[in-house]
């Protein structure tokens, strides 16, 4: 699309229809009653589970890996569990860009948010630091009814339709801004915004550290040290979960103490510690679908390929 701002209108093409009728079935679904939701969510999840075989084995190995801890009857009974949050997931997509936002205020509970009111006062804006949950646009919701501005950063997507609906869903409750575009997201900070971020995903080697994530070498981005550099701006870690009984979301800001630290090193370590106590709120809605594990140290194996499900 180059430099012009898409609109829906510039997808109508029939190589998108089968995209048109995903949206339009997404939002039959969210129409629905709050637990019917939930109920397909989790049953869309479980059919995921069974079909995607390559992403059970990702999720698999990556469980096996974290939580050694659990026999493996628990483990696989996790990895289920992580599908069937995903699926929910997709429904919870689809209520972030059109339910209305009032009936999740009433079932939101915000947690230390005056940590995050004091850290704006500074006036250097907040980087505020997430990490791939299933809920993680509903998120951005429940995140604006505190009534804070706030700057999305994501990577684009390939697709370019799908690019569209992400971002023109998203700015309902947050400005996106791709994460190459560093002016920009200079500009928010020093406008006093939260900058949204989460640097829990494997992005090669380039501008990263290997260091432990539940243990185990990952490699992490050095890129949240850099930003708090460019204005000062201090970080707040900002956790999301479904409440187990499935009554309602908890957001909760809390400090990454230590951080910065002087060194990027210790930072990545601190940022990775930070993540893992958030995840163990709630294990099994964390996105481990993904493969956090895919860059290998060097002269080490791949583990999705070595490992055994």
């Amino acid at each position: 699309m180059g430099n012009k701002e898409a609109r829906w209108s510039d997808f109508l093409a029939p190589k998108y229809w089968l995209i048109w009728i995903s949206i339009g079935l997404l939002r039959l679904l969210c129409a629905l009653p709050f637990h019917w939701g939930l109920w397909i969510g989790k049953h869309l999840g479980l059919i995921l589970h069974r079909l995607m075989k390559k992403r059970r084995h990702v999720t698999t190995v990556n469980i096996q890996v974290c939580f050694p801890e659990l026999s493996p009857e628990e483990q696989q009974q996790r990895v289920k569990e992580v599908f069937e949050n995903n699926g929910i997931g997709l429904i919870e997509t689809g209520w972030a860009y059109w339910k209305d936002e009032n009936f999740f205020r009433k079932i939101t509970e915000l947690r230390n948010f005056d940590l995050l009111d004091r850290e704006l006062k500074k006036g250097n804006g907040v980087i505020l630091m997430g990490w791939h949950f299933s809920c993680l646009d509903l998120a951005g919701l429940l995140f604006s009814l505190h009534g804070k501005p706030c700057s999305t950063l994501y990577r684009k997507h390939d697709n370019p339709m799908l690019e569209w609906f992400f971002t023109s869903g998203r700015s309902r409750f947050s400005h996106p801004v791709e994460r190459q575009k560093t002016r920009q997201m200079l500009r928010a900070m020093r406008n006093n915004h939260c900058i949204w971020y989460a640097p829990d995903q494997d992005l090669g080697r380039k501008g990263t550290l290997f260091v432990p994530f539940f243990g185990y070498p990952a490699v992490t981005t050095v890129a949240t040290t850099k930003m708090h550099s460019l204005n000062d701006s201090p970080l707040v870690k900002l956790d999301c979960w479904r409440k187990p009984d499935n009554s309602g979301y908890i957001l909760e800001c809390s400090e990454v103490k230590g951080f910065p630290s002087g060194s990027e090193e210790q930072d990545a370590v601190l940022i990775n510690e930070a993540i893992e106590q958030g995840i163990r709120k709630a294990p099994s809605q964390y996105m481990w679908v993904h493969k956090r594990f895919k860059t290998a140290p060097l002269g080490e194996k791949n583990i999705y390929q070595s490992t055994k499900t």
